[in-house]
């Protein structure tokens, strides 16, 4: 399972989506956050999972690279889906004791769990198609208006990118650990779910030192290198927005409107 988790995950093809400004890509993943949340039937959904197909055929990206981002978050929408079907009042189809299922519950939380699906699946391509540095640069470009009231822009971009790019090391290095205390004894798969909760605290520990350990070596190694944050920065290749760029974006707020209005009239 910690293999599937693709969030901080790279997979570059050399396409177009690629090649898009990541100011571009970030600004259309935050757009296409609220229409998530504009759009409510679910023919518009189906809609909005057939753009996502498109962009991950356009970013050569394996579709079940973007699916099996979605196993290891199945017990949250499961549990999601649970709760707002029993709890959603309405037109009462089944009930078993105190637990009543209504017509409206089973609507909304379908609609809900759809939702957030296509959440992950659409937000994933951001990180899979936008390369370490061009985050970093990306985050900046977009905080520096806040440079000139004195906000650490540089500085927040590269933790905030640090931190999605040490989530692949910190599940590889999970994974070995785990492969480790397997060979010597540990269950970490049978028993129940506080059982296994259990038996996955001698992970905490190693795991803890571990990226205490890459933190510090990551910190000598910016030192060593003369890193001083934003102070007297220069860009050997500055982000600039081209006509391609604002070819991808309108075109992908002219497919979201569309979406849009087709789902309002029909």
């Amino acid at each position: 399972m910690l293999k599937d988790i693709t969030v901080g995950q790279y997979f570059p093809t050399g396409s177009i989506v690629h090649r898009t400004d990541p100011r571009v890509k970030m600004i259309l993943g935050f757009i296409f956050i609220i229409f998530l949340f504009i759009i409510d039937t679910f023919f518009g959904y189906g809609l909005a999972f057939l753009w996502v197909l498109f962009a991950t055929w356009m970013a050569k990206i394996p579709i079940k690279l973007i699916v099996k981002g979605l196993r290891p978050l199945r017990w949250i929408i499961l549990i999601t889906f649970f709760i707002n079907m029993i709890f959603t009042k309405g037109t009462i189809i089944y009930s078993l004791g105190p637990i009543k299922i209504t017509e409206e519950g089973l609507y909304n939380a379908s609609r809900l769990a759809v939702r957030l699906a296509l959440l992950v699946m659409g937000t994933s391509l951001t990180t899979l198609t936008t390369s370490p540095v061009s985050l970093t640069d990306g985050i900046e470009g977009l905080l520096s208006p806040f440079k000139k009231v004195g906000f650490p822009a540089h500085e927040l971009a590269m933790m905030i990118t640090i931190a999605l790019r040490f989530v692949p090391t910190l599940i590889d290095e999970t994974d070995k650990i785990m492969k480790a205390q397997m060979a010597r004894g540990a269950d970490f798969e049978s028993g129940n779910v506080i059982k296994r909760a259990k038996n996955t605290v001698p992970l905490i520990i190693p795991l803890l030192l571990s990226s205490i350990n890459r933190a510090d070596e990551l910190a000598i190694a910016m030192e060593a290198r003369c890193y001083h944050g934003d102070a007297g920065r220069t860009k050997l290749n500055p982000l600039k927005i081209d006509s391609k760029d604002l070819a991808v974006f309108f075109v992908t707020i002219g497919i979201f409107a569309a979406i849009y209005f087709v789902e309002k009239l029909i």
